[in-house]
């Protein structure tokens, strides 16, 4: 009786233990090179090709086996397709690796290896720095194009530790609830309009650690210290009674828990009462910030915001200010002037 003949030795999944499945893919000294650059660097084909200097065809092969054993990380970009070492390996493929890589890492060819994909890389580099060195002049116009021209203020959130309990005061349909919530430990947003709140609340409904609340912000639904943040942004020219607002900002942060105020700067557009409903028509910043200093904020301080070139509305400006720990009386002169503006 014939015994079976041997199979041929092919990259196919062993019956035996998946360690001889990752042995068979290690057990090559063009792959285990690959595997140590794209441990290092993400690498097309192309690039791989120039480093390990062989064609492409041959690191097309080592490359499939390699993503058949789940050594690699696959991204696609346009038509190119972008490689690097899996970050997930489980446990006993990673001991596996890095055995062999404690020994390929000092041998000379690794050595070369590095220094030509250093070179791939400055060249990449190069190719960035081509494109800056003539496109300087009209960056902000591309920037603008392809991600708006409020790109940049979608890093701030990034500050936040996280840890924070933030009111989203005025909140509207959400937008800014939505920016804060994923840094926050929680939000609470409020709004007095029901039409408002209820597209907030489809914005929102993802968010398991945002409240939405109905009310005015004159009597705010939340506890007496309860805020590290809170929010106030072009708001406050629809508020009647900015004393008792801010007086609630006031009353609901912490000891030490900040404001962040955006709003319109003065101005004459008498329209924006009937169009919009505004009770006031901007502000003077520093009169704002004396009446924040009256009811107890400190450090309180103001900064304009250049106009962007693309809106058509009132100049804006932020301020901030930190609750301090006693209200003040001071200075009603500031309050009375304000009050025969809103008039």
């Amino acid at each position: 009786m014939a015994l079976p003949a041997s199979a041929p030795d092919s990259p196919t999944h062993s019956t035996v233990a998946p360690v001889l499945d990752r042995l068979h893919s290690l057990a090559d000294e063009t792959r285990t090179r690959v595997l140590l650059l794209l441990e290092a660097n993400e690498l097309t084909v192309g690039e791989i090709c120039q480093v390990v200097q062989m064609p492409q065809s041959t690191v097309s092969r080592h490359l499939g086996i390699l993503a058949q054993e789940s050594w690699l990380v696959v991204r696609s970009e346009g038509t190119s397709r972008h490689y690097r070492l899996s970050p997930r390996l489980d446990p006993r493929a990673r001991r596996l690796w890095q055995a062999v890589r404690d020994e390929l890492a000092e041998a000379t060819i690794a050595g070369e290896d590095r220094l030509r994909a250093r070179s791939v890389l400055e060249a990449r580099a190069e190719r960035s720095r081509a494109f800056f060195s003539t496109e300087a002049g009209r960056w902000d116009q591309l920037r603008q194009n392809l991600f708006g021209d409020q790109a940049d203020l979608k890093l701030l959130p990034g500050l936040l530790h996280g840890t924070e309990v933030i009111g989203d005061l005025g909140c509207g349909t959400g937008h800014l609830t939505r920016l804060l919530a994923p840094f926050a430990r929680r939000v609470t947003a409020i709004d007095r309009s029901p039409a408002m709140l209820e597209i907030a609340r489809k914005r929102l409904s993802d968010c398991d650690n945002v409240d939405v609340r109905e009310a005015d912000l004159g009597s705010l639904p939340i506890e007496t210290g309860r805020l590290d943040l809170a929010i106030v942004s072009l708001v406050l020219h629809y508020v009647v009674d900015l004393d008792r607002t801010l007086s609630e900002v006031h009353r609901v942060l912490r000891p030490g828990g900040r404001i962040l105020i955006l709003d319109m700067q003065e101005h004459d557009r008498a329209g924006f009462r009937e169009e919009m409903g505004h009770v006031w028509l901007g502000f003077e910043p520093d009169e704002l910030k004396a009446l924040l200093e009256e009811i107890g904020f400190a450090a309180v301080a103001v900064a304009p915001i250049p106009p962007d070139p693309g809106a058509n509305g009132p100049r804006l400006f932020v301020l901030r200010g930190l609750r301090s720990e006693k209200r003040r009386r001071t200075q009603k002169h500031a309050r009375e002037g304000m009050r025969l503006r809103e008039l």
